[in-house]
């Protein structure tokens, strides 16, 4: 039986689809505030998700056209969100935070729009700055998911859109596992834009959201990696899978843009890779992560032969700057191999 493959994929999104494509992957249809199940250890839990209702609240009235950022956004009460049209929300991965973030994009009217990072900087390249400007300045919300400073020409980018949509009186919600003033630190230097960063960071009312991983709460370490002849019938047996060698698929990702990761695996019920092995330099690494968040947010289960998912990057790469990312890309593709396990016990 013949399987799809992944880097037979040529996935596009035309620049008219891009604005109308931004809302919460599919994983998070369903999210509410109210679904949000606070862990009773940590306190600060229940308390952003009264922080995110009541911010919602205000989105929905529509109190966000004023001028003048640090207005809006200065942070007079500590860090709470009390008041701002700018919320951020900041903790470790597996927390909750994209529930709570896609959970407000729901309880607020349209228009609004919802993305990743890369996403929204995917959007800026495509139209221009200008349009992408026109488009989003007419939103009520713009949620931005993985807040993430990567490169110097990125913070002053943001920094520059962020202040034209909120002057023209956009809310802004994010999440990250960053604050904001720590953007872009350990992976470019920082000092050199401090003060781009440092807007950026008087543009949000900070939200901690604190706690373990959720998706490892008493769970077994991940599934063990498969033979490739096991791997291959699983495949087989899968309407909709897809089986790719590692090495190909990482050499197919490098030639699309990761804003169309998502496209790349719409309509696949699971994902298999044969010979997955340590990512060998940070350009392959980084590409992985964001790989590996649109299949956590399509719910796609992941198999895979060769080496085990928590051996997928190295000691170096999880010392280094973007050790968040990566931490957080494997608990998110342990819990897809966990789910590929459950589903073939069916």
């Amino acid at each position: 039986m013949s399987v799809e493959k992944l880097t037979e994929r040529r996935p596009t999104i035309g620049a008219d689809e891009l604005i109308t494509t931004l809302v919460p992957p599919p994983r998070f249809d369903d999210v509410r505030l109210s679904t949000y199940i606070p862990n009773p250890d940590e306190p600060s839990q229940a308390a952003a998700v009264a922080e995110c209702g009541a911010f919602a609240e205000r989105v929905a009235a529509g109190r966000g056209k004023r001028s003048g950022l640090r207005g809006l956004f200065g942070r007079k009460d500590g860090g709470q969100a009390d008041g701002k049209p700018g919320l951020y929300l900041d903790g470790g991965f597996g927390v909750g935070k994209t529930h709570l973030l896609a959970s407000i994009w729901h309880a607020v009217p349209g228009p609004k729009s919802y993305g990743t990072f890369v996403e929204l900087t995917h959007v800026v390249g495509a139209l221009g700055f200008a349009e992408a400007v026109r488009r989003l300045s007419g939103h009520r919300l713009l949620a931005i998911d993985e807040f993430e400073l990567d490169d110097p020409g990125d913070t002053m980018l943001v920094n520059r859109l962020l202040k034209e949509l909120t002057e023209a009186g956009v809310f802004v919600a994010a999440t990250s596992n960053t604050l904001p003033d720590k953007l872009g630190e350990g992976r470019f230097a920082a000092d050199d834009f401090l003060r781009e960063i440092q807007s950026l960071s008087a543009k949000f009312g900070v939200v901690r959201v604190d706690g373990p991983d959720y998706r490892h709460r008493g769970l077994p370490e991940p599934p063990a990696a498969l033979s490739d002849d096991d791997l291959v019938d699983s495949a087989e047996r899968r309407e909709g899978a897809t089986l790719d060698e590692f090495d190909a698929l990482c050499d197919h990702l490098a030639g699309i843009h990761p804003s169309a990761y998502g496209r790349l695996v719409d309509g696949v019920s699971a994902v298999h890779l044969r010979g997955v092995r340590p990512a060998e330099d940070q350009a392959i690494a980084l590409r992985l992560v964001a790989f590996a968040d649109r299949l956590y947010d399509r719910a796609i289960p992941v198999l895979v032969s060769g080496g085990s998912l928590d051996a997928l990057f190295t000691p170096e790469m999880l010392a280094g700057g973007y050790r968040k990312k990566y931490l957080r890309a494997v608990s998110r593709l342990t819990a897809l191999a966990r789910d590929a396990e459950e589903t073939a016990l069916r």
